[in-house]
């Protein structure tokens, strides 16, 4: 698979749907980008619209102790 994205998404801007078990973030063509929370879980990083060909990279940032 090419790298040819979209745009690279940071984890934190992604909204979860509890009901569906997906992130999604808005796509230009009007509908949004999904990425399950299995498929994330399993190691990929590529949300994609369903509605279009865009595809975007979720970039998780380092994670901080508090």
């Amino acid at each position: 698979m090419a790298d040819n994205y979209y745009d690279e998404i940071e984890f934190e801007d992604l909204t979860f749907d509890k009901k569906m078990g997906i992130y999604t973030y808005p796509c230009p063509c009007g509908d949004n980008f999904q990425i399950a929370l299995d498929d994330m879980k399993d190691g990929w990083d590529v949300g994609v619209c369903p509605s279009c060909s865009l595809q975007i990279k979720v970039i998780f940032g380092p994670v901080s102790s508090s």
